[in-house]
């Protein structure tokens, strides 16, 4: 199985349009461990830098972190700010 070589601007992408997909916004959260076994599959250095890019995403404000860390859904508020990012560095698109 081959991973890509993605920026972490890519990889942060990656993972907002996997939440969008799935439609965790808000109260429908994710696990993070399934996310991170899911995306470390196809990202380099495996989950370490997935995991990496979802603190920064959370710290941003992007993600909101439920039952102690363990799980991760979209914030709502920042809908569109979200959908932006997606679109301008999703890795699918490049």
């Amino acid at each position: 199985m081959s991973t890509m070589m993605l920026s972490d601007e890519q990889v942060r992408a990656a993972i907002l349009e996997f939440l969008i997909k799935k439609g965790r916004w808000g109260a429908h959260y994710f696990p993070i461990d399934t996310l991170v076994n899911w995306m470390g599959r196809k990202v380099e250095r495996n989950g370490k830098r997935v995991k990496a890019c979802l603190k920064e995403l959370a710290r941003q404000g992007y993600i909101l972190m439920h039952k102690r860390g363990g799980t991760a859904s979209l914030n709502p508020a920042l809908a569109q700010q979200i959908r932006e990012l997606v679109s301008t560095s999703s890795p699918s698109r490049t």
